[in-house]
């Protein structure tokens, strides 16, 4: 539930109030607006129900949150949440375009590809350092020495970098030197590795299972939430139905679905999705039509060459038609795509 203080209310009260759900062994968790502050309780809500807060002077009401996801409600926070990361915002009508290859493979194609999908206007840089793939023999990427390129090449270009964490034991490590971790859709319930990208304080990006409902994908954002990380942002990445023509498919109603029950930012990655870069564009435009907070793109210099996912690729020059597709439809949605700190330099053709 949630305990919404009077207008104003002064530190003084804040600190009471809080003291008193702890000592009850419930979990309080703080949201502080302009002039009202609301605290989130977790934890057992029938010892609320025995103890007399609403009469704690500045306690305005003792709302119950009907939902199973508290922390991840409107109810909890009901304006839309805003994070920055290393300049660039996500969410709040920030538009995140992330750009980049499936796999970082070597130095020269990882260097390439953030050089052109910065100049192109993508502001956050992917790319896989630890691949989870279906065969044991195919390409499980580069590993640490994959993660030092990749911090690398965000530095030299001004873009905060995300890459796949699969396991709690791969956590101290990969924030090291990424600014976001991602959670990918064969890991969404991964309850011990959510708990644990929630006791860091790097952003999340958590990707929605193949066969995840709404509620449970906020139910695993809920876990990292609970721990204490605020910053997830969720990524709609396609979900598995019948239809074989496509890799998966894309649930563009999930976009303002998740965006009528949850404050947290809502991307789109029509890469994974359609796995058919002749697909990509269009869905990527009808993303930011649907009003996501972002769309992940995945490039590659040479796709055919590609050791992960190529197929469903597109190559710089796709990708630099299609941010000038999306440029007025982000303005026309009310988006601002914000800017790298650097200039891309110039990159050799493939």
């Amino acid at each position: 539930m949630i305990i919404v203080l009077k207008p104003h209310a002064t530190p003084e009260i804040v600190e009471h109030v809080l003291e008193r759900i702890e000592a009850l062994g419930l979990s309080p968790h703080l949201s502080q607006g302009v002039s009202c502050t609301i605290i989130g309780v977790i934890g057992d809500e029938d010892k609320l129900q025995v103890q007399p807060l609403q009469a704690i002077p500045g306690v305005e009401k003792v709302v119950p949150i009907l939902k199973p996801f508290k922390l991840a409600s409107r109810e909890f926070h009901a304006e839309d949440s805003v994070f920055t990361i290393k300049g660039i915002k996500v969410g709040g009508g920030h538009l995140a375009v992330i750009a980049g290859p499936c796999a970082i493979e070597s130095e020269d194609q990882l260097f390439e590809v953030a050089a052109r999908v910065s100049r192109a206007g993508a502001n956050i840089l992917r790319g896989g350092a630890f691949k989870p793939r279906t065969s044991p023999y195919s390409f499980q990427g580069m590993g640490v020495e994959g993660l030092r390129l990749l911090k690398s090449a965000g530095e030299q270009f001004g873009m905060p970098v995300v890459t796949e964490v699969m396991d709690p034991r791969q956590v101290e490590v990969v924030e090291r030197y990424a600014d976001i971790l991602q959670i990918g859709a064969r890991n969404m319930q991964n309850f011990d590795l959510l708990k644990e990208c929630g006791r860091t304080r790097i952003p999340v990006l958590l990707k929605r299972g193949l066969s995840a409902t709404v509620k449970d994908t906020l139910m695993s954002a809920e876990y990292v939430l609970s721990e204490g990380n605020r910053q997830v942002i969720l990524c709609e990445r396609g979900i598995r139905t019948f239809e074989d023509s496509t890799r998966n498919t894309l649930d563009l109603s999930v976009i303002p679905n998740i965006q009528g029950q949850s404050h947290l930012p809502i991307i789109a990655d029509p890469s994974h999705a359609t796995g058919r870069p002749d697909l990509i564009p269009a869905m990527a435009r009808a993303a930011i039509a649907a009003g996501a907070d972002g769309i992940h793109i995945e490039v590659h210099g040479c796709p055919e060459k590609a050791l992960s996912d190529g197929p469903q690729a597109l190559v710089p020059d796709q990708f630099d038609r299609l941010m000038d597709e999306i440029r007025p439809l982000a303005e026309l949605m009310g988006r601002t795509i914000d800017t790298c700190k650097k200039e891309a330099t110039a990159c050799a053709p493939c």
